[in-house]
């Protein structure tokens, strides 16, 4: 006798069903509801989106790997970068801290500017450990993949995500920015860049979105986006909607004072306009 692969129980309860083609859009659709229902129970109204690269280390850590790489003749090189670049972790976790304090001295029942990260480990660590060191509520898009991927300790509990389509975890990236901050990082980063760009400069997006690119010296290393200028793929203005910060006073002074003058005003005019 062959056994099915469809049991006597109920269709969600299916995992053959569920986890094959056929189940594809009820999957995608549990990716929008199931995070909705979250957000909701948890009153999230808006966040704060960090992202960057999942291999940047904290200081210690980077200062201990230097250390052992000098006393075992190991790679000296990559330990002193990953050393130099630990300062980006070490200022997402700062930034991290002061903006959750920020949000947390705001009015009202709405949980606003709520951090949230894609969940894993580097920069994404660094910015859920902030805002978790402020005891505020910090959330995690964590995406399932076959290596570099899990969930960091720092996540709020009930707000930590894990999603296994690239597209609905771009879509709550997007959905419920009001900022976002763009640390160090590879191709998941500049994915995450160029898209959110993209949006906002066809409109697609059309709430005031700044985007900080934090670390000057690297990005201007990695993408010439006066280049693009140069050659007329994108026009000047569209350089406007990138906002350069090399510390963590500067990134804090911009972010809460944008903030403040878009999202909480705008907030504040459709309330005075209810009935």
């Amino acid at each position: 006798m062959v056994d099915s692969p469809y049991p006597p129980v109920q269709a969600y309860l299916n995992t053959h069903f569920i986890e094959g083609r056929e189940g594809r859009a009820l999957r995608i659709l549990s990716e929008y509801i199931e995070p909705d229902a979250r957000f909701e129970a948890n009153n999230v109204e808006d966040t704060i989106i960090f992202f960057g690269s999942a291999r940047t280390l904290p200081r210690d850590v980077a200062e201990e790997q230097l250390a052992e790489a000098k006393k075992s003749n190991g790679d000296v090189a990559r330990a002193e970068m990953d050393l130099h670049m630990s300062r980006y972790y070490e200022d997402a976790r700062e930034l991290g801290r002061r903006l959750t304090e920020w949000s947390k001295a705001l009015e009202g029942s709405k949980k606003r500017f709520v951090l949230c990260t894609g969940g894993g480990p580097g920069i994404m660590e660094a910015g859920n450990r902030g805002a978790s060191e402020a005891k505020g509520l910090n959330m995690g898009f964590n995406i399932t993949l076959p290596f570099e991927q899990g969930q960091n300790p720092y996540i709020t509990r009930q707000l930590a995500f894990e999603f296994r389509y690239f597209f609905m975890r771009k879509f709550w990236f997007m959905y419920l920015a009001k900022a976002m901050v763009a640390f160090p990082g590879g191709f998941g980063t500049m994915d995450e860049l160029f898209e959110a760009l993209t949006l906002i400069q066809t409109d697609k997006v059309s709430k005031k979105l700044p985007i900080v690119l934090y670390g000057k010296e690297f990005w201007d290393d990695v993408v010439n986006l006066d280049a693009l200028v140069k050659y007329g793929t994108i026009s000047a203005e569209d350089l406007e909607l990138i906002r350069f910060c090399d510390d963590v006073d500067e990134a804090y002074d911009y972010l809460t004072r944008f903030l403040e003058e878009h999202a909480i005003a705008e907030m504040a005019r459709s309330h005075s306009k209810a009935p």
